[in-house]
């Protein structure tokens, strides 16, 4: 498991920066079509700034364009760190994982077993639903996000939101199918994992993730900040836009606690590429947690992608699959992926909510474009 990672000089391979708006010409020749997927997150009426890193047996190479601040118009750092969103929900589906290959957490076991109680009402039963359901998004539990509004959230950015509060809040409405019987994205299922975590360690998720994934990988600019609504080290600014063609609202100050285990997690692109490929590659968790973390259920759409437990696979252009996970927070967005045969790569932007409908799909096809590169 954890005893042979690779060692952290290992992992700090050659970087190289690439301004887009200062270097095109370089870009262009190096990287093929990122840069212009990189503009096309940053043109008018999208993202300030966005970055990509990308990472294979050669080294890192970091890509970026636009502006880390409106009011400065200071480029986006190499090195920056952004709320990553949804990207948490495999750091805390590793550390659940782990549990499971101790043999102090079961997949097929009942919710009920670690959170007596707790699931309840409406038509929510944690009796009926497992571990594993949580982890894979067929809990049938309702989304807390489906009643807890962003704009709610920035009427007091700075407030506490209690992990019990907001599961409370989803569980006031009724499942949206049976257990088991498909798939639909809840982070609830997320916020119970890192619950469990800390009913079955004695120890917050957070300090869990750190000491079994953090810590081992040497992942400096990755942090589970709890209630600290600052983003320590270099970073952009967060944006978000209240309605169309509204001023961009600066919301890099926010209590990530409304995103908690299912949201709540700060890193760097490389950070995240070590992530994933210590992951993927198996160092995080032994082969038997590999294979479940890696066994998938369509999601139902068009595309062929197909979710694992916290781990989602993407057929690439070029043949094979990606896996990873996408993610938002207020003020940023991440799409990140890793192929098993050693290449990884993040990308991100500084804008959320209200980007055009272009940038997730920007993002997310300069991420499969540099897998393919």
């Amino acid at each position: 498991m954890i005893d042979h990672l690779r060692t952290l000089g290992a992992a700090l391979t050659l970087t190289t920066a690439l301004g887009i708006t200062a270097n095109a010409p370089a870009a262009e020749a190096r990287t093929g079509p990122l840069p212009g997927l990189l503009r096309q997150v940053t043109a008018a009426g999208g993202a300030p700034g966005a970055l990509i890193a990308i990472r294979d047996r050669h080294g890192t190479t970091v890509l970026t364009s636009g502006v880390a601040d409106v009011e400065s118009r200071a480029p986006v750092p190499r090195d920056s760190r952004f709320r990553i969103g949804s990207a948490t929900k495999p750091f805390v589906a590793a550390v659940v994982l782990q549990l499971v290959g101790e043999h102090r957490v079961a997949l097929d076991a009942p919710v009920e077993r670690y959170l007596p109680g707790v699931v309840r009402g409406h038509g929510n039963d944690g009796r009926r639903i497992t571990v594993r359901h949580l982890l894979q998004h067929t809990s049938g539990l309702p989304d807390v996000l489906a009643y807890l509004d962003p704009r709610d959230v920035l009427k007091d950015p700075l407030a506490h939101h209690d992990a019990r509060d907001l599961v409370n809040l989803a569980l006031a409405h009724p499942p949206t199918s049976k257990p088991g019987e498909r798939w639909h994205y809840s982070n609830t299922g997320y916020l119970l994992a890192g619950m469990l975590i800390e009913r079955v360690t004695g120890r917050p998720y957070g300090e869990e993730i750190r000491r079994r994934v953090i810590t081992p990988l040497g992942l400096h600019a990755t942090s589970v900040p709890g209630d600290d609504p600052t983003i320590p080290g270099p970073h952009p600014h967060g944006y978000a836009r209240p309605s169309e063609g509204a001023p961009l609202l600066d919301v890099t100050e926010v209590n990530p606690s409304a995103g908690g285990a299912a949201g709540g997690m700060i890193s760097s692109a490389t950070d995240v590429d070590r992530f994933l490929d210590a992951l993927v590659r198996g160092d995080l968790l032994r082969p038997a947690q590999r294979r479940e973390m890696m066994r998938t259920r369509p999601t139902g759409g068009s595309d062929g992608r197909a979710y694992g437990l916290g781990l989602e696979s993407r057929p690439l252009p070029c043949g094979g699959l990606s896996w990873g996970h996408d993610g938002d927070f207020l003020g940023f967005e991440t799409a990140a992926s890793a192929t098993t045969t050693g290449r990884q790569a993040t990308a991100m932007a500084n804008l959320g909510p209200g980007g055009p409908d272009t940038q997730t799909t920007a993002l997310r096809k300069a991420v499969q474009t540099a897998l393919c590169t």
